[in-house]
Order: C-alpha cells, then sequence, then structure tokens
C-alpha cells in the first residue's frame, strides 16, 4: 500500500499523470476493456467499476458503491449502464414531466441499489443473534450441570450429612451466634427448646 504523499509525488509528474489518466478509472468506464494498470500506483478494484459512472467523491475518495443512511451519496453508479439506461439517461436530461414512473424508477435503481426506507427497513438479524446467544447459554448451564453432577462428589463430603448439619447447629446455638435477630434469638436457652 502507498502512501499519498508517494502518489501525489508520482502524479505531479506530466508523463506519469498522461499514463494514469488513459488508464484511470474514469476512463475505464467507456472503454470496452480496461487496460492493464500502471505498476506502482495504487490500484482501485476497477473490474468491479468498469462500465459504471463515476458520480462524485464518494465517503473517502475512492470509487466505491455501499448503501448507508449516513452517507446516501455514493461515488459511483449502483448498475453498469446499458443502451436502455444509457437512452433514459438521454431522455432525463429533457422535461422530466415526460418520464414515466417506470423510467424513473429505473433511472433510480440505476443509480442506487436501495432506497433509504430499504435501507433503514429491519432486517431480521436479531433474530440470527438471538438464536446464537441462546446457543452459547445453552452451552453453558449443560456444561455446569454435567460438572455438578458427573465431575462433582458429594458423597465422600461429611460436612453434608445430617448429623454434622445438626452438630453444627448446635455448636452455633452454644457460641450464641446473631443473639439479637438471628439465629440465637430463636433459641430459649432456659427450656433448650426453639421458642415458639
Amino acid at each position: 500500500m502507498y502512501s499519498r504523499a508517494i502518489v501525489r509525488s508520482f502524479l505531479a509528474r506530466p508523463s506519469a499523470y498522461n499514463k494514469l489518466a488513459a488508464n484511470s478509472s474514469t476512463a475505464a468506464v467507456f472503454q470496452a476493456e480496461p487496460k492493464a494498470p500502471v505498476q506502482g500506483v495504487m490500484q482501485v478494484r476497477e473490474d468491479k467499476i468498469v462500465g459504471r459512472d463515476i458520480v462524485g467523491y464518494g465517503l473517502n475518495g475512492e470509487p466505491q458503491y455501499f448503501d448507508s443512511i449516513t452517507f446516501p451519496f455514493p461515488s459511483v453508479r449502483f448498475m453498469k449502464n446499458t443502451p436502455e439506461i444509457v437512452a433514459l439517461r438521454v431522455k432525463e436530461k429533457g422535461d422530466w414531466k415526460k418520464l414515466s414512473i417506470e423510467e424513473k424508477k429505473k433511472l433510480y435503481r440505476a443509480s442506487f441499489c436501495q432506497t433509504l426506507v430499504e435501507v433503514d427497513a429491519p432486517t431480521g438479524e436479531w433474530k440470527a443473534i438471538f438464536g446464537w446467544v441462546m446457543v452459547w447459554i445453552s452451552i453453558a448451564v449443560f456444561s455446569f450441570v454435567g460438572v455438578r453432577k458427573f465431575l462433582t462428589s458429594t458423597a465422600d463430603d461429611p460436612t453434608l450429612s445430617l448429623e454434622y448439619r445438626q452438630a453444627q447447629l448446635k455448636r452455633m446455638i452454644d457460641l450464641r451466634v446473631d443473639p439479637i435477630d438471628g439465629l440465637s434469638s430463636n433459641w430459649d436457652y432456659e427450656k433448650n427448646t426453639w421458642k415458639s
């Protein structure tokens, strides 16, 4: 990839500029087959724009087409020039009242792939995103359940037995854990039973 300074210095030479003008993408629009690119110059994808009109600067100065709400004016027309479209372009230079609705639509579709309403319309892409999120959540849940069920052994853990838990509860009562509003506050130490 060449820097802009190198390209500008290359274009500053008149002989190089004339060679480039003969091989440029704007010249390629009007010729049957594109000429080989000048060596050493940034090559734009001319094969995609042959036969199309370059109608503006575009988003970043390169001849490319894409539909966008934020930048609705691409630098290249959408469709290649056909004899029918060329005839309509000649006719459009006159009075627009003489053009039918179908001809106006053909001219618009030759320049743009979609209308701004079509570009902004919902695509349903959220369904695929939601589906993949659900797939990964289910994989995570099944992995968690599988690890808990098959890889974690709770049968050998003595702290989960009923006797151990009852002994732990008695020890907490003997130590008077949370005497104001916790466990020990519900124990009657005189009768040695739970308060009712």
